[in-house]
């Protein structure tokens, strides 16, 4: 894969913990399989429904995989698309950028233009 970006889901909390820790270990479901799940940009809004979608509000934390060097695989996930998984932390000196994801007044999710879906 040549994408240098990937993208990470989180509570507002959650990211304050990171943020604070400076270094993103994972959630407990990262821990089980192993590794920390990222996703694409055109994988993100599939990530948010199937994964996220309890939550009113997020943030998206955008990666520079160059900054993750060997510890980024690109494997074989959802509906047989490949995903970026990190093999280790990412330190929250490879994070870009952390953009806030909210609901509209019809409760559906509001994506930056450059991750919405051409649907």
């Amino acid at each position: 894969m040549t994408e240098m970006i990937a993208f990470r889901l989180a509570t507002p909390e959650r990211w304050a913990e990171v943020m604070l820790a400076g270094v993103f270990k994972g959630e407990p479901h990262d821990i089980a399989d192993g590794f920390i799940h990222l996703s694409a940009a055109d994988q993100v809004e599939g990530t948010l429904l199937k994964h996220y979608d309890q939550h009113q509000r997020l943030v998206l934390a955008e990666v520079d995989l160059a900054a993750l060097g060997e510890t980024v695989k690109w494997e074989v996930s959802r509906g047989g698309a490949l995903f970026p998984h990190v093999y280790g932390e990412i330190p929250v000196s490879a994070v870009i950028s952390v953009r806030h994801l909210l609901r509209n007044d019809e409760g559906d999710w509001v994506l930056p233009k450059d991750l919405r879906s051409a649907s």
